[in-house]
């Protein structure tokens, strides 16, 4: 295709087209207006002008009969000007005026219209045709007055005025179709811009970005939008990359595991005793991989926001808190590490209380889990704990006397709900990493768990508008769930 085929194909080159006929149409309507009222103008002038003397000439008639009439007519036409008289009597013959020939019936029937007309003269050479606009009169006795103004002027003006609009049209059409010509070409070029980067991401540099012009137009606002959604899916293709290798990674263990009790009651086991163990090793393998990915759905499931946002009521985070810590307050207490529960009042949130309960379990059982003092780790309580919590930075076990609180409060318009621990924390640089899923800090392979737990509770409080944030608690992990708070009807 031409480039000029193309630039006739565009939206743009449609909508100046479309915008160049209402315009042009529009301005020659305007200007066709303002000609003709300001003929109509003229006219109306002339005509008064006719009135005001025609009415002059028929009172000099009325003082002093025909003779006076006629030298007055006589005075005024050796005037210049472009008056016209003609004084007649019944029959037609003429008495006065500057008048030459007329149309036949001109003067049968009084009133003001518009008449062909020939001047005067002596010789038939100079003779002077035209258009007036002239007023009969019959005056008593039969007399016929004529009173005229030439139209020379006036149609004049007219084609001037018609040359003006036409000259006004076209140059209007010409500005307007240069003025489109290049709006549209600077459009199309943007386009074609933001085309050749798109065909050269979808040929695979998913780094590339489509152009910004940076005047804030439209179009950056589109190519803005199309990179910010270009920008995620980068971020989601490599997180799905991290987490194929991390399933890839943290899988291979408990299927090893899983394999090898199998081999090993096949190739050692004798009586029903011994097979009963080996199955019942086989069946806690499997529940942990079943747990996995149950864990992985559930993730996946709060990113998409599939079908939970249908199901969110209004419910106080103050009682999930509550509940959440009542829970694990004796298991707490049993891992040697006293709970402390501050929990403000009524606390209106929209979303799952299922889902947020669920979220702060997790947090809670992190930090039993990697800030217990010694000889008091406790078991997971909640299988899909992340193994990343404030132990976890170098799988040092705190000291003696370790602590833990659960609060809630209002911050403004915000929630939050806080699990802080004592332990030895999570460096600055690995907080944002341990948010993903099966990241697992160094220090914390060793210990029961998947890597799976801050990331979820960080899917619930982004599906609930919030987020999950992990800060220094000099020592220890502050992990806070900021929601908004739900205003009141």
């Amino acid at each position: 295709m031409t480039a000029l085929g193309k630039l006739f194909r565009t939206t743009a080159f449609k909508l100046s087209l479309i915008y160049l006929i209402v315009f042009v149409l529009f301005a020659g309507f305007v200007l066709g207006y303002v000609a003709f009222n300001a003929r109509e103008l003229l006219l109306d002038q002339v005509r008064s002008t006719i009135a005001a003397e025609t009415s002059g000439l028929a009172e000099q008639y009325r003082l002093g009969g025909i003779r006076r009439l006629i030298v007055s007519v006589d005075r005024r036409i050796r005037r210049p000007g472009a008056s016209l008289y003609l004084v007649t009597t019944f029959a037609g013959e003429r008495l006065a005026g500057n008048i030459g020939d007329l149309p036949a019936d001109a003067l049968d029937e009084a009133g003001t219209r518009v008449i062909e007309y020939s001047l005067a003269t002596e010789s038939e050479e100079r003779r002077v045709n035209g258009r007036a606009l002239a007023q009969v009169y019959v005056l008593p006795g039969g007399f016929r007055l004529l009173v005229g103004r030439d139209l020379e002027e006036q149609d004049r003006l007219r084609d001037v005025m018609r040359r003006a609009i036409g000259l006004s049209v076209g140059l209007i059409t010409l500005l307007a179709v240069v003025g489109g010509w290049f709006i549209t070409r600077r459009v199309l070029k943007r386009v074609d811009d933001m085309t050749a980067s798109a065909q050269t991401i979808m040929a695979g540099d998913i780094a590339g970005r489509l152009p910004v012009a940076g005047t804030g137009d439209e179009l950056d606002r589109l190519a803005q939008n199309l990179n910010t959604m270009l920008d995620r899916i980068g971020e989601l293709m490599s997180g799905l990359k991290e987490v194929s290798d991390n399933i890839a990674h943290d899988l291979k263990t408990p299927l090893t595991r899983l394999r090898n009790r199998a081999e090993e009651a096949l190739r050692t086991a004798r009586t029903p005793e011994q097979y009963a163990q080996a199955l019942e090793g086989t069946i806690e393998e499997s529940d942990n991989l079943i747990r996995i990915f149950n864990a992985l759905l559930m993730i996946a499931r709060l990113e998409a926001g599939g079908g939970t946002r249908e199901t969110m009521t209004d419910f106080d985070a103050a009682e999930v808190a509550r509940s959440v810590a009542d829970l694990y307050e004796p298991l707490a207490e049993e891992a040697g590490m006293p709970m402390i529960i501050d929990v403000q009042d009524h606390l209106p949130v929209h979303g799952s209380r299922e889902l947020l309960s669920q979220a702060m379990a997790n947090l809670v059982d992190n930090a039993l889990k990697y800030a217990a003092p010694a000889g008091g780790a406790l078991p997971s309580a909640d299988v899909g704990s992340a193994g990343a919590g404030p132990g976890a930075a170098s799988g040092a076990t705190p000291a003696a006397g370790a602590q833990l609180s659960v609060t809630a409060c209002r911050r403004g318009d915000r929630i939050e709900l806080v699990v802080a621990d004592r332990g030895m924390g999570i460096p600055d640089g690995e907080r944002e990493h341990v948010l993903e899923r099966f990241v697992r800090l160094e220090g914390a392979r060793s210990r029961p768990g998947f890597g799976l737990g801050l990331s979820l509770a960080a899917a619930v409080a982004r599906l609930h508008g919030g987020k999950l944030r992990l800060e220094d608690n000099q020592p220890g992990l502050r992990a806070v769930i900021e929601l908004p708070l739900k205003a009141a009807a």
